[in-house]
């Protein structure tokens, strides 16, 4: 690394305890500050004011939102590392912030949970200034481009497939808890059949890419039947059917929009 430097973390919640302990493991000199108590990492110099924090080369945000970043900033900031989760807007905002103020500015999402900071299997996504040296404390930097926004906007796409995954399974778990049948006995066929899904995830891509929608397999129609078959199986066996209408919905409106005969593909153009 050179001459030691000097690195301020600002929020000490699980994700920034761990980004502060990886920077004392790559040898920075770390400050921490904290609205309330919470313990200071060992190694670690806490400050009771953000202006003293503010006098490392670096800071790193982690704060709950950007409500509750924005005050806190101030332009004797030399370099920040923003790693507060929030929209793409939120994210230039702060970027028109740095610069009007002289701050460089690098904006991040950090894909992993706390326990693998500071591992490969932790990857920082993070868009602005093109390199910053701290983010390979934290796990494998991506870098997305000058935008600032970008990072948080692959950072909500890829959180948007997860959520619906996360839902349907358990939409499904508590279809088949309705007759007794356990996770345990499932789950090893879900997994089975998400990664074939999976694998059909580049031809779709390709299909949206091109916007050609024909196909001879799996047309919107015989989707929009089955998903009407999932909503009231769900109503008949007595749990919510909120997922299943909701999704019945999007398809049935690319149906009404000349999409029946399509792929699943198809449906972007509504979502468009």
């Amino acid at each position: 690394m050179g001459i030691k430097k000097t690195v301020s973390v600002l929020g000490l919640g699980r994700m920034g305890t761990a980004l502060a302990n990886a920077l004392v493991e790559e040898g920075y000199d770390v400050t921490v500050w904290n609205r309330s108590d919470r313990p200071a990492p060992p190694n670690t110099k806490r400050v009771a004011t953000t202006e003293e924090a503010f006098e490392a080369d670096v800071v790193v945000t982690c704060l709950s939102t950007y409500d509750v970043q924005e005050p806190l900033l101030g332009k004797n900031i030399k370099t920040l590392v923003n790693l507060t989760s929030g929209t793409p807007e939120q994210a230039r905002a702060t970027a028109r912030w740095a610069q009007a103020n002289g701050v460089d500015y690098v904006d991040g999402v950090i894909m992993a949970v706390p326990q693998q900071i500071g591992t490969p299997q932790a990857q920082i996504l993070y868009s602005g200034q093109q390199e910053h040296h701290v983010l390979q404390a934290f796990g494998e930097p991506v870098y997305l481009g000058e935008d600032a926004g970008m990072a948080a906007l692959y950072d909500l796409a890829l959180l948007g497939i997860m959520w619906p995954v996360f839902g349907g399974y358990l939409q499904a778990v508590a279809l088949l808890g309705t007759e007794g049948v356990t996770p345990r006995q499932f789950t090893p066929m879900a997994v089975g059949f998400l990664n074939a899904m999976v694998a059909l995830l580049p031809e779709m891509g390709e299909e949206v890419q091109r916007r050609e929608y024909e196909t001879d397999v799996s047309a919107v129609d015989i989707n929009v039947a089955g998903l009407r078959m999932l909503a009231d199986a769900a109503a008949q066996q007595g749990i919510d059917t909120a997922l299943a209408e909701t999704l019945h919905d999007l398809f049935r409106r690319a149906q009404e929009k000349g999409h029946g005969a399509h792929s699943i593909a198809s449906v972007v153009e509504v979502i468009r």
